[in-house]
């Protein structure tokens, strides 16, 4: 009782818009594992690995560059370099895997981390890394009298906007087409004449390209660390499982649960705010054991 009787609706605003913030990490991470999940069929563990690699990049990046130009051009750079590294991957290893059980891919996958584990280890160290925001997204506004940090700002309005970009990516573009097509039936397409294989790795490519901008987005706002993946990857196949398996929007939507309940969990019982979203997890594989949106699985 006495943990909400301080609450107002200005803190719940606050805290909500904080949520709906990481909202946005939750949902880029999350987007890229269910397009690799629902066109490829990897559960690919690899993907929080990825994400910290991102995180890594994004600050030697922009410690390299300096200044706040360094900050921006390492939101492009970082996610790139990630691609990059997924396209080695997969072109020199992943495609000879296609066609094996699902435990092999797991059992692959896994070993990536282990792998990107090490080559972290090796290129940074284990140190701590942090890096500040670019002056134009420090400090913070007033929200009806309370703080709210201007770099959550500018996550709420990226979030619709890599949105939007994956919308137009899946229905709008040849690659996108192919893609949902060769989900649906990788033969047909290849009977067609299409490269399923090339269509295979640049659908990877994209997945990890999100991982590595979750991990570029993320850096400004905790320490940069080994480690940093368990979290995320445990998080975001929570989300596409309460989305549904390879959904993309069924993933938007579970990250806009756990985000919420994260957030609103802090302002209600700081002591067991993690407890918050993976009891959202539990009630929603209650009544929806398939996800809320229609899985592709």
């Amino acid at each position: 009782m006495d943990a909400t009787s301080h609450i107002t609706l200005a803190s719940l605003a606050q805290q909500v818009l904080v949520g709906l913030s990481r909202t946005t990490i939750l949902f880029i991470v999350s987007s890229g594992l269910s397009l690799i999940l629902g066109v490829l069929r990897i559960p690919n563990l690899s993907h929080g690995s990825l994400y910290m690699i991102g995180a890594f990049v994004t600050y030697s990046a922009a410690v390299f560059i300096g200044g706040s130009t360094g900050f921006w051009l390492a939101l492009i750079i970082a996610p790139a370099v990630v691609a990059l590294l997924s396209l080695a991957v997969e072109r020199g290893l992943l495609r000879f895997l296609y066609d094996r059980e699902h435990l092999m891919l797991l059992l692959f996958t896994f070993a990536l981390t282990l792998v990107f584990g090490d080559l972290v280890k090796l290129i940074w160290g284990s140190d701590y890394r942090s890096l500040t925001a670019p002056p134009l997204l420090q400090g913070s506004f007033d929200l009806a009298g309370l703080p709210f940090p201007r770099y959550n700002l500018f996550l709420l309005l990226l979030g619709p906007l890599v949105a939007l970009g994956l919308w137009l990516l899946t229905n709008k573009t040849k690659i996108g087409k192919l893609a949902k097509a060769a989900a649906v039936d990788r033969e047909m397409v290849a009977a067609m004449g299409i490269n399923v294989s090339w269509v295979f790795a640049a659908v990877f490519c994209i997945g990890c390209f999100l991982a590595g901008l979750g991990g570029a987005l993320v850096a400004p706002t905790q320490n940069i660390t080994q480690g940093m993946d368990h979290t995320i990857i445990m998080e975001a196949f929570l989300i596409v499982i309460i989305g549904g398996l390879g959904n993309m929007w069924g993933a938007l939507l579970g990250a806009l649960i756990f985000g919420l309940t994260d957030a609103i969990g802090i302002l209600v019982w700081p002591q067991f705010a993690i407890v918050f979203p993976y009891v959202a997890v539990v009630v929603v594989l209650v009544f929806r054991p398939k996800g809320l949106l229609q899985s592709t699985w």
